[in-house]
């Protein structure tokens, strides 16, 4: 799998405005999503996929995060149940030595009056020497009472304070897998829209046009990239397949439709055609004589000659021409065209990308 960013865990305000996402109209209703944007053309439709797509990921990382918390919260919540019970059951081994005690005294003569114990002692002084030893035990197990009983309370209190946080966190995660499922409801109903218009453009043999998304920052973006950046592996180059007359001619990347594709280097657009095969594509020629193409696409967000970057948005993700799938199918070649494929990963890990 690609590379994950980073969230802070369950930051309200986060989960606040997420949740005023979920709460606008779907694109079927009509109505805008986004500021600024019309989910009626291209560029609203792809920027609402884009931003669900981001969303949801965030979601999902809040999610299992707070699974996880959730679960060393309730571990320590049955700890501290456990060692209240413990506590628990010393203190009656306490009371039971404390009723032994009592016992011990009655026999011994401990139903008498001190007074009347001395006067019919024969040796006094043996007597208050066992009298000194029974008091003397019986404020041992006092205290000791005593201290269990100040432990259990504290344990009870610990026990009450994980219990609490553990509920806290599970009616959030409850927040949390509710907001998931429906930020991911309207992605679903957004890429197949999105996927509906590119079969319309494969269909008519004629791309709709380049649509506009907002980069993301490019950061410190080495001088390669994977076309994706999370992804499942699936055909790899030179794979046999009924889908293949001479072996698969590219690298497949499984992802769901509208996930975001990257120029893996810099270099120009040479083509973007919309039909045959490929279904949407776009081909980049790069410094040092090769090509690189991606395929199958939803949308395109570059156009032809166009000078491209590292890790640049180029098009969105999808399943036109032939395809079994939502997937991207990437190819290097040496020339423009199909037929002169070299294995895109073994070019990829020479440039410091690992697949």
């Amino acid at each position: 799998m690609g590379s994950h960013r980073r969230h802070p865990l369950f930051v309200p305000a986060l989960l606040c405005a997420l949740a005023v996402l979920v709460a606008r109209p779907t694109a079927a209703s009509g109505e805008d999503t986004d500021p600024g944007s019309d989910t009626g053309t291209d560029s609203g439709l792809s920027t609402q996929v884009t931003r669900l797509y981001a969303d949801a990921a965030v979601v999902t990382q809040q999610y299992e995060a707070g699974r996880r918390e959730s679960a060393v919260e309730g571990a320590r919540a049955r700890r501290y149940e456990e060692l209240l019970v413990r506590e628990r059951r010393d203190i009656a081994v306490l009371h039971e030595d404390l009723g032994r005690i009592a016992r011990g005294q009655y026999r011994s003569g401990g139903g008498l009056p001190l007074t009347a114990q001395m006067l019919l002692a024969d040796n006094p002084e043996e007597l208050m020497r066992g009298q000194r030893a029974v008091w003397q035990a019986d404020l041992a197990v006092n205290n000791a009472i005593d201290k269990s009983r100040r432990a259990e309370a504290r344990l009870a209190a610990d026990e009450a304070n994980a219990a609490a946080q553990w509920q806290k966190l599970e009616r959030r995660n409850s927040e949390l897998a509710e907001l998931k499922r429906s930020i991911e409801a309207k992605l679903e109903e957004a890429r197949w829209t999105l996927q509906g218009r590119a079969d319309a453009s494969v269909a008519a043999g004629s791309c709709r046009g380049a649509v506009r998304l907002d980069q993301p920052d490019p950061g410190t973006m080495p001088e390669y990239v994977t076309p994706v950046e999370t992804y499942e592996l699936s055909a790899s180059f030179g794979s046999g397949g009924d889908r293949w007359a001479n072996g698969h001619t590219g690298q497949d990347f499984a992802v769901p439709i509208g996930t975001p594709v990257r120029a893996v280097g810099a270099g120009t657009v040479v083509s973007v055609s919309c039909g045959g095969a490929f279904g949407i594509e776009i081909v980049i020629e790069h410094p040092g004589g090769y090509y690189t193409q991606y395929a199958h696409l939803a949308a395109v967000t570059v156009d032809q000659g166009q000078q491209v970057t590292p890790g640049q948005w180029i098009g969105q993700t999808g399943t036109t021409g032939n395809s079994t799938g939502p997937h991207l199918h990437f190819e290097v070649r040496v020339t423009p065209e199909l037929g002169s494929g070299v294995d895109p990963a073994a070019w990829l890990t020479a440039r410091g990308v690992r697949l």
